[in-house]
């Protein structure tokens, strides 16, 4: 199977390289020259994307969002325009759901199939393999196509038809966000009242307050460190994606709203580019201490 993949950036890097472990030729594309090298040099080839829409039988894509989609694929000598019949993209970028439904309209069009697979897991899991994807598109796609997801993913599901994997994506995201809002607000509220922060994550790790998302971000907090394994602002993007759905079918969402405003303020005082553990650094700011230091 030959595969191309356009969009190397801190996911689609580790993700490439783990598809070149079953699926060796595999062509790749990205606007950074050292992403494109480094990958290269794992043993892919580069191509342009005219290139990788006429030749490969499945192209990926991992891109910020919907606009970078659109245009990769929809846009003047665009991917999609040199696709034909039998071929099948796969977006695994986290975008609106109106989008990806927009996209596969227009490839339906040249009988060229689509999937939405959207991932949850940030960095660590895309270099380990172990990723989280959200999937949406035809039974039978998703059948054909599992185990290649499955060389970057340890848990591959279905939700339903093109749209649901953003459409989960979305929820997954507000989950991860409001839990990273409540564990630096519970830590903060410990050490102002004098107990170690530490200790506190140690005593209800394993109770039901307990969540990958605790594991992952309250040592983070507890170090200081806003090294980005999910930046801020591709948080705010996927929030303004959740929000603007939510509005259209209807649905309540203050607390999304709320962690918003947080992430925004993050972003206006030079967050944008720090890990989302980095909401800690919002309380830290209130409640003038570091939280475990």
């Amino acid at each position: 199977m030959k595969i191309g993949l356009i969009g190397l950036g801190i996911m689609g890097k580790p993700m490439a390289k783990n598809l070149l472990k079953k699926y060796p030729d595999l062509l790749v594309n990205d606007l950074v020259q050292t992403a494109v090298d480094d990958v290269v040099a794992a043993g892919a080839k580069q191509a342009s994307n005219e290139e990788i829409g006429k030749t490969c039988d499945v192209v990926l894509t991992m891109l910020p969002n919907s606009p970078q989609v659109k245009e990769v694929m929809l846009g003047e000598n665009g991917v999609a325009s040199f696709m034909k019949k039998g071929q099948v993209f796969i977006d695994m970028s986290s975008i609106n759901p109106v989008a990806s439904k927009e996209i596969a309209a227009e490839l339906a069009k040249n009988d060229v199939e689509m999937l939405d697979a959207p991932v949850s897991g940030g960095e660590p899991k895309a270099i380990d393999g172990t990723l989280s994807f959200m999937v949406g598109g035809k039974q039978e796609v998703f059948d054909e196509y599992k185990p290649l997801l499955e060389t970057m993913g340890a848990s591959v599901v279905r939700c339903g038809d093109v749209g649901a994997g953003n459409t989960t994506k979305l929820a997954n995201q507000i989950i991860v966000a409001c839990n990273i809002q409540a564990l630096a607000e519970a830590l903060t509220m410990a050490q102002k009242a004098g107990v170690d922060p530490n200790l506190v994550f140690d005593a209800i790790k394993g109770g039901l307050a307990g969540s990958t998302v605790m594991n992952a971000k309250a040592p983070m907090m507890i170090a200081g460190n806003d090294k980005p394994g999910f930046k801020i602002d591709l948080h705010i993007k996927d929030l303004n994606n959740a929000l603007d759905c939510a509005h259209t079918f209807g649905a309540p969402v203050p607390m999304t709203a709320q962690v918003q405003e947080v992430l925004q303020w993050l972003h206006n005082h030079e967050g944008g580019g720090k890990d989302h553990s980095a909401i800690a650094q919002y309380y830290e700011a209130l409640s003038d201490i570091k939280i475990g230091r």
